[in-house]
């Protein structure tokens, strides 16, 4: 690839979804015509790899799936997160309070997977015990993908008021972090009980990457504050951006001056501020954001893309002059990336960066936390459990209808069941380079969320989802596309 390939050309067009589409029934005709299957043709990833069938690899996948539930409801039921070796529970937010994440990020995974016994019970303990009123401080980034999001995924798969009563009512207690900045870009903390903001130093991802559940949030009630809010931080982001096109990594909210002006897209702690301007265009219909997204994309493709050992990888360098600047490490969170490109419009850069990930894939059990891209050796040699890869490979699939993408995924699973199985669960690992990762204690609340409704959704072929409408966020949360049945 060389070093400053034009911009996009070929972007495809974003058409809004109707609100009976946003709503969750799924209509014929108005889908994003991106994310169609079968409408491209794909370069398979290279991989020897392979899958039982989509019915014994659905099966497969729901079993596991439960296998975790099952280690949550058993040792960590009412409590945000479980730690499933030693069998505890783990506070996400704030010690001492509890938001019940695991549940409310398993919402509309239990009703993909027809669990709605599990459901039921998650949604009336969410009625009965979540309080978002508590008198802690907790990350607004955090709080709005995981539960906003959470809980409007599940009120468009249950049509519970009460859970998109409580988004509302937490959403109105996190709007603070908006109103009293200066700037509109959001402070990153917020008392929920009294609206005491905290946290200056912004990075990127935190400042946007909430206009997808505001936006909706803002349709489902008629209330516009939320979706405002959203886009005056949006505006304020986007107005500094140098005369490259670039955008920095971290924003101070009150004097709104670059704290780090290094451009990293699409590693940390950038990475879903740009997935929002696509996904919120697509799922809102708004051009604005869509005219975002396409603008800085180029940038990025311009000033950012480069070939290291024949693979697609993106390097750091400074926003105003272009230079290279910062450490060359690659972060897992980034493989997200391969989507958006190809769903963006630019599907042979998608490809190209996924092929990129499936060769780290390829050199270990599961994907360590960060690479080098010259020797992809493990930098950072952990594992989150992390979702981004099999992320792509979903979105990738959708796009071409190509079975190498299943492949990859189930490679992906494969590997996370042979490694990070426990009996209480699934569990991060903290050295993915020796024998067994040497397994740590914690199921991430976004496995719940994420990882196995993307191997799900490839295989199960549920009728609970409109494939051609679907739309999830940065947290796989299905923001539209739920079939109710």
């Amino acid at each position: 690839m060389p070093q400053n390939p034009s911009p996009h050309r070929d972007l495809l067009p974003l058409r809004p979804l109707s609100r009976r589409t946003v709503l969750g029934t799924a209509v014929a005709g108005t889908a994003v015509t991106a994310l169609l299957p079968g409408t491209a043709t794909a370069a398979a990833p290279a991989s020897g790899s392979t899958h039982p069938t989509d019915r014994a690899a659905a099966a497969e996948v729901h079993a596991e799936f439960l296998h975790g539930w099952r280690g949550y409801t058993a040792h960590a039921w009412g409590y945000d997160e479980v730690c499933p070796v030693s069998r505890r529970h783990h506070d996400f937010f704030a010690a001492g309070h509890t938001f019940g994440l695991s549940m409310v990020e398993a919402l509309d995974t239990l009703y993909l997977m027809g669990e709605d016994a599990e459901l039921a019970r998650s949604c009336d303990w969410i009625e009965a015990h979540l309080d978002p009123a508590q008198n802690c401080q907790v990350q607004l980034f955090e709080a709005v993908i995981r539960l906003v999001g959470g809980l409007l995924a599940g009120h468009l798969a249950t049509g519970r008021a009460s859970l998109l009563a409580r988004a509302r009512e937490l959403s109105d207690r996190l709007l603070p972090a908006f109103t009293k900045s200066p700037t509109g870009i959001p402070y990153t903390h917020v008392n929920l009980r009294t609206g005491a903001v905290s946290g200056t130093a912004v990075p990127l991802a935190e400042a946007c990457t909430n206009v997808m559940e505001f936006g909706l949030l803002s349709d489902l009630t008629g209330d516009g504050r939320y979706f405002d809010a959203s886009m005056r931080a949006y505006r304020a982001v986007i107005s500094r951006r140098s005369s490259l096109g670039l955008l920095g990594s971290t924003i101070h909210t009150e004097t709104g001056r670059w704290i780090d002006a290094t451009a990293v897209a699409p590693n940390p702690p950038v990475d879903s501020f740009y997935e929002y301007l696509w996904g919120g265009s697509a799922l809102l219909g708004d051009r604005q954001l869509g005219s975002w997204y396409r603008q800085l994309t180029a940038a990025i493709i311009k000033h950012q893309a480069v070939a290291v050992g024949g693979r697609l990888w993106f390097r750091s360098v400074d926003s105003a002059t272009g230079e290279a600047a910062g450490g060359t490490a690659q972060s897992e969170l980034g493989a997200f990336y391969a989507g958006l490109l190809a769903k963006g419009g630019d599907l042979k850069r998608g490809q190209s960066y996924f092929r990129t990930w499936s060769d780290v894939l390829a050199r270990y059990p599961v994907l360590p936390e960060t690479v080098d891209p010259a020797s992809l050796a493990a930098v950072d040699k952990g594992s989150r459990l992390r979702p981004e890869y099999a992320n792509a490979a979903f979105d990738l699939w959708r796009l071409t209808g190509d079975a190498g993408y299943k492949r990859a995924a189930y490679r992906d699973f494969a590997g996370m069941r042979a490694n990070q199985r426990v009996a209480g669960g699934y569990t991060v690992s903290e050295d993915v380079t020796v024998r067994g990762t040497r397994p740590g204690d914690l199921t991430p609340a976004y496995w719940f969320a994420e990882n196995m409704k993307y191997q799900w959704l490839m295989f199960s072929a549920t009728p609970r989802f409109d494939y051609r409408s679907g739309i999830l966020s940065t947290e796989g949360k299905v923001l539209s596309g739920l079939v109710r049945r």
